[in-house]
């Protein structure tokens, strides 16, 4: 199998995959994330990687991974939204402090940053409403200025595409991918899901059943009980829904086709998102 992703290569048989990681990224912060996923303290959360060391593919940094069984995309009521929610609790409740490692920043407001150069560099209708909601967040959610510190661990690309059963069939269910784990907002983690929720891409019960798990498991930005919209999950949750609009868009005119369906809802929320730039609550209505 091969896969070509926007952040590398992935080529796997049925025991492994090997992931040549993207020209641009950061070997010595990539090495500290990795160090971070082999910790015992984040066993049962994160993926570890395989120990054999990887030589270079066409100048790109190789790291290889156990094969796990992924998500079913055509069985969307088996997705594993109570476990990721407890994951991401698990993962945010890690000390820090005690991985002994110089932990790099959270790399999610710098995909948001890319995903704008991208629509800036495309001839796409509907770019400006995406910039215009763009303009309305702080710069380090837009990946222009450094986060506000925390020392919360996160991982910083959270769908379901990043949980995997290790090992196959059954095993439990895993966070990978740490190309941008890191620390920052913990609620970053929250915000894909809670942008696909705002949008009505993601039913309200299955956005209940991940926030609802991550709370129990002593999440940190969850809110009280019974709370759908955390205040803590807004701003990242509109940052995420720029990011997904300005990809959407930008791949459109790359095809040269008009958007599709979810790219107009999120352009349509990105439009609420310009429109109302303050207060939780207010935008996040189809």
């Amino acid at each position: 199998m091969i896969s070509d992703r926007p952040d590398g290569l992935v080529l796997g048989d049925d025991d492994a995959v090997v992931k040549a990681h993207g020209p641009d990224t950061d070997s010595q912060a990539l090495a500290t994330r990795l160090r971070i996923a082999a910790h015992p303290l984040l066993r049962g959360i994160l993926l570890a990687p395989l120990p054999a060391p990887q030589p270079p593919l066409d100048g790109r940094v190789v790291t290889a991974w156990p094969r796990g069984r992924t998500v079913d995309p055509e069985d969307p009521d088996a997705a594993p939204w109570t476990a990721a929610g407890r994951l991401l609790a698990r993962l945010h409740r890690t000390p820090a402090a005690a991985l002994n490692a110089s932990i790099p920043p959270m790399r999610g407001p710098a995909k948001v940053a890319r995903a704008l150069h991208r629509l800036r560099s495309a001839d796409a209708p509907g770019a400006d409403a995406v910039l215009q909601a763009a303009a309305t967040l702080p710069a380090w959610a837009r990946g222009e200025a450094a986060a506000p510190p925390t020392g919360i661990l996160c991982h910083g690309d959270l769908h379901l595409g990043q949980l995997v059963r290790h090992p196959r069939p059954d095993g439990p269910w895993l966070l990978i991918d740490v190309d941008d784990l890191g620390l920052g907002d913990p609620a970053w983690d929250l915000a894909r899901p809670a942008a696909c929720y705002a949008t009505g891409l993601l039913i309200p019960e299955d956005w209940d059943a991940l926030l609802s798990a991550y709370r129990d498991a002593g999440g940190p930005v969850a809110g009280p009980p019974g709370t759908l919209w955390p205040d803590a999950v807004d701003l990242p949750a509109r940052a995420l829904t720029v990011q997904l609009a300005a990809l959407g868009l930008a791949r459109a005119a790359a095809a040269r086709r008009e958007p599709d369906d979810i790219e107009r809802d999120l352009l349509a929320a990105c439009v609420r998102i310009a429109e109302i730039p303050a207060g939780p609550g207010e935008w996040d209505t189809p």
